[in-house]
């Protein structure tokens, strides 16, 4: 069982960004053009990382943190895609043996860029594919577990966002960030809160898929519905229980979107931007272009662009309506 996950310091943050220095990019931020008037929003594009995700910073952070003996019989993880596509990439640099456990449902965009890394991938039904996130293991794979959310070199990986948006954007009034396993917005908040403490960190979640939000309701992690539909990486059942002392600390308030919402902010983002996002990269940009908050000063998190070419045809066909983004 996992324990509980502390927040990181400055000084662990700041030895990711050095381990990453090769691995990770920083980040270019750019103002939204479809945001409303009245409201800046800028685009922090996580999505230009070398394997089009954030993820790369907690998967490489976590794995060069490690002496080479412990990750000798190969590295594993559990994702619906950008985690492992961190593991795989990883792996290929080090010439190590990446296996990449996998959803039923993981997208085709992920699985394509796996196969094309060299990683063995194992499919399993959603319920089995959640127990080896909750548990940190699957019976019968060697190898170390790579954890992208409860590693505390992991969580600092994602701090280097944050400490890259403080020094780019001074002064905000709030960060907006996609909220999955939490690793994402509790990294960056360890960041933001001790180097610009009057920035508000929000989550960001789906409608038909909100477990943060019900965790702030009832005051701590509870099991609901899931449905997040063509968006992978956020929207599980419920919060992890070892992350709910970080996240309920960390997290200031949480903003809804809807389905129609996130595809409306990647139809704007290719139209306005020409930036492309996959369904959970969208999520903290539909939040802050049509959710309801009072922030006008923000930043969202633009956090992976792995998007299957059929999902994203649809929705810029979608689009062709005449309706104003």
């Amino acid at each position: 069982m996992f324990a509980d996950v502390a927040p990181v310091t400055l000084a662990q943050i700041d030895d990711a960004r050095q381990r990453l220095d090769g691995v990770a990019i920083q980040t270019p931020v750019v103002a939204c053009d479809a945001a409303p008037a009245g409201r800046d929003v800028w685009l922090k594009l996580e999505n230009l990382q070398p394997i089009g995700s954030f993820k790369v910073r907690p998967i490489g952070n976590a794995v060069l943190s490690r002496p080479r003996w412990q990750l000798s019989e190969g590295i594993y993880t559990s994702s619906s895609g950008n985690s492992a596509l961190g593991v795989a990439w990883m792996a290929q640099r080090l010439s190590l043996k990446a296996t990449a456990v996998v959803p039923d449902n993981a997208p085709e965009a992920k699985l394509a860029g796996l196969r094309r890394l060299g990683a063995e991938i194992l499919v399993l039904p959603y319920d089995d594919w959640w127990r080896v996130i909750e548990t940190g293991r699957h019976e019968g794979l060697d190898g170390f577990y790579v954890d992208a959310v409860r590693d505390p070199a992991s969580l600092a990986g994602d701090g280097t966002i944050g400490t890259e948006i403080a020094s780019q954007l001074p002064g905000l009034d709030a960060v907006f960030v996609p909220f999955g396993g939490g690793g994402l917005a509790s990294g960056i908040a360890c960041a933001i809160k001790a180097l610009s403490p009057a920035t508000r960190i929000v989550a960001c979640e789906l409608e038909t898929a909100q477990p943060m939000r019900r965790a702030m309701m009832a005051g701590h992690p509870v099991e609901g519905p899931a449905d997040p539909g063509f968006v992978s990486g956020v929207g599980y059942g419920s919060v992890l229980p070892e992350m709910w002392p970080l996240v309920s600390a960390m997290i200031d308030e949480v903003v809804v979107v809807t389905l129609g919402q996130v595809r409306k902010a990647i139809r704007a983002m290719v139209e306005r931007n020409h930036v492309v996002a996959e369904g959970a990269g969208a999520v903290a940009v539909a939040a802050a272009l049509f959710g309801d908050h009072r922030h006008a000063r923000v930043c969202s998190v633009v956090s992976g662009g792995n998007i299957d070419t059929a999902t994203m045809g649809s929705i810029l066909m979608s689009g062709r309506d005449g309706q104003a983004l």
